[in-house]
């Protein structure tokens, strides 16, 4: 498969940008600014352009200012996929889910907004709702990456007799999944007792949410395992360049990303900190699906990442 160099350098720069979205509104939240712009939406305290009267509506403004040109971003990248590839084209369907996945992530972030799950907001609910937000955004990396991997010619997906590579890196992913989930609700717990100033004495909600924190770290080791494991399976029977490379980096991202949430604990979850943890799982998040790309690609066609392993690895350094 012949691959567009324009499209795919512009695809990883969409990435690139997502994962600094996501960033930011990891910054939002860790702050308390989730509710700057009041319970308005798409306006901001009832204005296209507020004036902005606290630091929290400029964070939050900012965000939404951030989350609107990625999702242009992401219309552009349609819109050049089906113009540089023809009807079917492997291209066009990872623009297509990367699309809606854009589109769910802004309702996601609408809901949380209208449904005032933001700021200091306490309720099973908002929990609910972060995780389920973890994981569309997981979703839209994911779909992000494959389109442009397969934008710069690395080759569709076998997903059928994979064998033991195939439910290794299945378990991955799902282990992430649940991994992202826990990370999230965790994170909301650090937020209001650490930034909103909530007692666990004064609140049954939240006094829950600090004694289920033992849990992330424990997830952490379990999928670490997980990960490992795939990693270890795909290199060893799937021995490309790029999946020796893949594997290689997930195994030491995963080990400084042990570290440093072991870090994040130990200094009482510091909103840098916070931002740096969670660049570094979407980085190893990206990473694995790579894994996953090369792996699992289709064995009757030539993989791009072969004759150019510097171009595949324009996608693992993105945080």
């Amino acid at each position: 498969m012949i691959g567009n160099r324009r499209f795919a350098q512009f695809a990883w720069g969409v990435v690139a940008a997502n994962v600094l979205v996501i960033v930011w509104g990891a910054f939002v939240r860790a702050t308390g600014s989730g509710a700057g712009c009041g319970d308005n939406w798409p306006l901001c305290q009832g204005e296209v352009i507020p004036r902005p009267e606290r630091i929290e509506t400029i964070i939050e403004f900012s965000h939404r200012i951030t989350s609107g040109l990625a999702l242009l971003a992401v219309v552009a990248l349609l819109v050049w996929a089906f113009r540089a590839y023809p009807k079917g084209h492997i291209v066009r369907k990872g623009a297509a889910f990367s699309m809606f996945f854009m589109v769910l992530e802004a309702l996601i972030g609408a809901a949380l907004v209208l449904l005032e799950y933001v700021a200091f907001n306490v309720s099973v609910g908002r929990a609910i709702w972060m995780a389920g937000h973890l994981v569309n955004t997981f979703l839209l990396l994911a779909a992000l990456t494959l389109t442009a991997w397969w934008g710069q010619g690395g080759q569709p997906l076998q997903l059928r007799r994979q064998g033991a590579v195939g439910w290794t890196l299945l378990s991955a992913f799902a282990g992430m999944l649940v991994l992202g989930m826990s990370g999230a609700i965790t994170a909301l717990g650090d937020t209001l007792v650490l930034t909103g100033g909530i007692s666990p004495t004064e609140n049954t909600l939240v006094a829950t949410l600090v004694e289920l924190r033992i849990l992330h770290p424990i997830i952490a080791f379990i999928v670490g395992a997980l990960v490992g494991l795939a990693a270890w399976m795909a290199m060893r029977r799937r021995p490309g360049r790029a999946t020796q490379q893949f594997g290689r980096l997930i195994i030491g991202l995963y080990v400084m990303q042990l570290l440093l949430g072991s870090l994040n604990v130990a200094l009482k979850a510091p909103v840098w900190l916070q931002l740096v943890h969670l660049a570094v799982t979407s980085t190893i998040w990206i990473v694995l699906v790579l894994l996953a790309a090369a792996a699992l690609a289709r064995k009757d066609a030539v993989k791009i990442s072969e004759a150019h392993p510097s171009v595949a690895m324009q996608g693992s350094t993105l945080a």
